[in-house]
């Protein structure tokens, strides 16, 4: 059982609360390129030697937001994913899942999947957070391998040599092999890639109902993966 928290702790857990909401807000007016420590500290009418005392640099902020995020998107996937659903069902949720939050959040989203910024390293303190979303797609199709209702997927096999072995040693309790674990990168991509088209109008004059497309491409990597849509 935990201890509770101080009234110092509670202050400080607030006042970093404050300090993100801050920062999240100025993505969208920045971008994650232009922003600082300094313009946080502007907009909270702080000086900006006590926002430094919360976050020592530009990037652990960025990585507190990179964290913050990856958890929030994570939670969307294991929100909307009901294990007593079939397989299919709960593989379409999860997409759902993610693309609501995706949509809700446009520029947080752009900060996880969007463009690099010039001069930033994500550290391995985010690779935690970052699974969270993947894992649940994985556990679905793990959960129809185990219950024997996973069809033989069509489509050409991957070579062993794309996959690095720490993914199946990620996966390892899945009991996936290479090809298995190459489909569920590839799913995964593509529910990063057709949410980054739809938030950043690429599919203008291409689709004439974007969550009916989001659906068919969810569906059509869900049966890549063996799962047993009609």
């Amino acid at each position: 059982m935990n201890a509770p928290r101080t009234a110092r702790e509670r202050a400080r857990a607030e006042l970093t609360a404050e300090i993100l909401a801050a920062a999240r807000r100025q993505l969208g007016e920045v971008g994650a390129v232009g922003l600082s420590l300094r313009s946080v500290a502007r907009e909270l009418g702080m000086a900006s030697s006590a926002v430094y005392r919360y976050f020592a640099s530009r990037d652990d902020l960025l990585t507190a937001l990179l964290v913050e995020s990856y958890n929030e998107i994570g939670e969307a996937a294991e929100r909307a994913d009901d294990p007593d659903a079939a397989p299919e069902r709960r593989w379409l949720a999860v997409w759902r899942g993610v693309r609501g939050w995706a949509l809700a959040n446009r520029h947080e989203y752009a900060l996880l999947f969007g463009t690099p910024v010039p001069g930033y390293a994500a550290p391995h303190l985010t690779a935690e957070a970052a699974g969270r979303m993947p894992l649940t797609l994985a556990r679905i199709v793990a959960d129809a391998k185990r219950a024997g209702t996973l069809a033989p997927p069509p489509g050409p096999a991957c070579d062993p040599a794309a996959v690095t072995p720490e993914m199946l040693v990620i996966l390892q309790d899945m009991a996936f092999d290479v090809e298995e674990t190459a489909r569920l990168v590839l799913a995964w991509n593509r529910l990063v890639a057709i949410l980054g088209y739809e938030l950043h109008g690429h599919l203008v004059n291409i689709t004439a109902d974007d969550a009916a497309f989001f659906d068919y491409t969810a569906r059509t990597e869900g049966a890549f993966n063996g799962l047993a849509f009609d």
